[in-house]
């Protein structure tokens, strides 16, 4: 097991290494080394208090360490400066990678498919259709990127014990991909409550590097904390924790360039009389975060995905099915053959 973590740590480049910013010593390095904080990378996407607790030091000296590890991937061009004209960030955006959700409809309504760079968020009652979504994503990130995908693999962050290998695997085959090659580049963690699922987010820099992650996947973000944290007297505790790990996952996308996607589960608002009671758990915290918001519902054989937050994307709906491809288009009127 030592053997092994130092390897880790000798992969690391020496232009990444924390102990290339100034006023990090050999002895602040192996604390932040014990904290899971080994490149700039990871120092960028912690938060101060994170880095304050791993290196026992106040929060103004954690945040000027998070500052000068963010400078340094500005230099080496891994981030964008503070300021930015419009007209250079508009150029940037029409780099970031699009990956298809193997559905037409739900593609365009999305504009292209999943975006890198960004957070999205799925919610809907059970058998909407979130985690079939999320194990359709495993395998079509692997594809090239001229048939929609990201050529990357997957980590699967698995709260409620629903990820099925085998159901991927069919998924896979489905779609004329090799199942064990699609298994082998999906990395599942299983998290056990609300610490483990947030120091896997912590950790996640260096799997990403080192298995060339194109798609983190959380199902569900909300599980563990709404199981835990009961009654009013704790929801101010729940809702800062929650909101520490929404934005380390924001940080993780903006920084690998990534895509990001969450599934939450919804509860019923008893006080709505008209209209769809249906709202999504974890509050204002998780809504302000997600770059956008899908609510699933089901209809009949179908399922109807609705676009309810985006910074652009206009309020729609699309459907889609579920089937052994995973998510896929309903048959055309008339047609006696799926389009798929």
């Amino acid at each position: 097991m030592v053997e092994a973590e130092t390897e880790e740590v000798e992969e690391v480049s020496e232009e990444m290494d924390v102990t290339s910013l100034p006023g990090v010593g050999p002895a602040t390095k192996t604390k932040l080394n014990d904290a899971g904080i080994f490149t700039i990378l990871d120092l960028a996407t912690a938060g101060p208090a994170d880095i304050a607790d791993a290196t026992d030091v106040d929060i103004t000296k954690a945040v000027d360490l998070n500052n000068k590890a963010r400078k340094k991937l500005v230099e080496i061009g891994r981030l964008e400066p503070d300021f930015i004209s419009a007209s250079e960030l508009l150029t940037k955006r029409k780099n970031i990678s699009r990956l298809s959700t193997g559905s037409a409809n739900l593609d365009e309504l999305l504009a292209g498919g999943i975006e890198t760079w960004a957070m999205t968020e799925f919610y809907g009652e059970f058998g909407s259709g979130k985690t079939q979504i999320c194990h359709t994503l495993c395998a079509m990130v692997q594809l090239p990127t001229d048939q929609g995908g990201l050529d990357g693999g997957a980590v699967y962050i698995d709260t409620e014990g629903t990820f099925r290998p085998e159901r991927l695997a069919q998924i896979a085959e489905a779609r004329g991909m090799d199942p064990e090659t699609v298994l082998s580049k999906v990395m599942v963690a299983r998290a056990y409550n609300s610490a483990h699922q947030e120091l896997i987010a912590k950790d996640l820099g260096r799997i990403i590097e080192k298995n060339k992650i194109k798609l983190v996947i959380v199902d569900s973000a909300v599980a563990h904390y709404r199981a835990e944290f009961l009654g009013r007297g704790t929801l101010a505790e729940r809702q800062q924790r929650l909101n520490r790990f929404m934005h380390q996952l924001l940080r993780t996308a903006e920084i690998y360039n990534i895509a990001i996607i969450l599934t939450n589960q919804v509860q019923s608002a008893p006080d709505s009389f008209f209209g769809d009671p249906t709202r999504a758990t974890g509050g204002h915290v998780v809504a302000h975060t997600s770059t956008y918001r899908i609510y699933l519902r089901k209809a009949g054989k179908n399922r109807i995905a609705r676009m309810i937050d985006s910074p652009y994307h206009p309020e729609r709906d699309a459907v889609f099915m579920l089937d052994e491809k995973g998510v896929d288009d309903p048959p055309e009127e008339g047609s006696g053959s799926k389009r798929r």
